[in-house]
């Protein structure tokens, strides 16, 4: 990745931990949650979700691939 430029954005909130892919919708599967902007997508981790690290890190590798956003 290019300096400057971010893939994901990573939010801590009260309940959950908000992960947003900012090319999100070129992802395979798509992140469940959608966003006001047209290629954001977002993965909420709440404290008691089975989380599947596995499909986690593949959105991480995928998104890792895409063109990134400068902040």
């Amino acid at each position: 990745m290019e300096d400057g430029l971010w893939f994901l954005g990573v939010h801590c909130m009260t309940r959950y931990v908000k992960i947003a892919f900012f090319k999100g919708a070129l992802l395979k599967p798509l992140p469940p949650e959608t966003s006001k902007q047209e290629h954001v997508r977002y993965f909420h981790i709440y404290e008691d979700d089975d989380v599947s690290e596995s499909q986690l890190s593949k959105w991480v590798k995928q998104s890792s691939k895409l063109p990134g956003e400068r902040m």
